[in-house]
């Protein structure tokens, strides 16, 4: 029996590629000269603000970046500050920064595709407390190790994460779906949501119909047909007569199933600005999450690979 053929595939740009992952280690990629770095007066009584969001998520972003402390994040940010000829520009003190963390609105941009919008959804557990892995395969997982999960909505076009929630291991996938398609703009249309059989439940494909998009959403191991009181119903009905007379396999490959494979890959580039949050309490580790999906998507920005299949 013959062997069968690899399948293989080419970059189609990998000039500029290949400029985009050297300008991801530039700190002029991260440092704006013109970004406001003193917070304007509020005008409410108290003491005020001295930085501002900006200034105090560009500290973040360095140290997420790098992964640093809070004391490294200070010296490392005061001798780009020197070296950009801002001696004049103040620095915060680690525990300024650390106390801002808990309460800053982390910014987070994305670029908006033309047309209508088509998500991923997946998610992922991070690691806020516990002995490290090899430790758990010599010795045993301890009480102590604890888990958050993080669940992200990624455009396909665009490779930007346009939504994330940040919950407890306990919680489960499908009741997140809602809050992740509520961060959408309503304005913008949504044509489908590609998730695994772990979101076939009926919340979940309520809304995505109150969003007119499409599920691609696998149907669940001996799932049985829904009662077509709502259009949700009816559409996954739909679902599962094709799953049934095609097969799940064929299925997967005519609706583009196999797609949900790129926000795979982007909860590896998400662990790979680190295994554990550094932070402890959940304010904090949610400004951490935000901080890192800002960078991802900073990097998405500078330039994607175009991948296209040759044999």
């Amino acid at each position: 029996m013959s062997k069968p053929a690899s399948v293989r595939y080419r970059t189609t740009n990998w000039s500029e590629y290949n400029s985009s992952l050297r300008r991801r280690g530039s700190l002029l990629v991260w440092f704006d000269p013109e970004m406001v770095w003193l917070a304007p007066a509020s005008g409410r009584p108290g003491r005020p603000q001295t930085f501002s969001d900006a200034a105090i998520q560009f500290c973040l972003s360095i140290k997420v970046l790098f992964g640093l402390a809070l004391r490294q994040t200070i010296g490392m940010v005061a001798s780009l500050l020197k070296l950009a000829g801002l001696d004049d520009w103040p620095v915060p003190d680690f525990s300024t920064l650390c106390r801002r963390q808990r309460s800053v609105a982390i910014q987070v941009p994305y670029r908006r595709s033309g047309g209508d919008l088509n998500l991923l959804v997946d998610s992922t557990g991070v690691k806020i407390r516990g002995d490290g892995e090899w430790q758990v395969r010599r010795h045993g997982a301890s009480r102590r190790r604890q888990w958050r999960k993080v669940h992200l909505a990624m455009d396909v076009a665009t490779g930007d994460i346009r939504g994330v929630e940040f919950t407890s291991s306990q919680q489960g996938d499908s009741p997140v779906l809602p809050d992740l398609l509520a961060q959408i703009p309503s304005d913008q249309p949504i044509g489908t949501v590609t998730a695994d059989g772990a979101y076939d439940t009926r919340k979940c494909h309520s809304a995505v119909a109150e969003r007119g998009a499409t599920a691609v959403i696998p149907i669940r191991r001996n799932g049985r047909a829904w009662r077509d009181d709502c259009p949700a119903a009816k559409a996954r009905n739909e679902t599962l007569r094709a799953t049934q007379r095609f097969g799940r396999a064929l299925w997967k490959r005519l609706t583009g199933y196999h797609a949900r494979s790129r926000i795979e890959a982007q909860m590896r580039r998400f662990k790979s600005l680190g295994e554990r949050l550094m932070a402890r309490d959940p304010d904090r580790q949610t400004a951490e999450i935000h901080t890192r999906i800002a960078l991802m998507n900073r990097f998405s920005a500078l330039g994607r690979a175009a991948i296209v299949r040759v044999a």
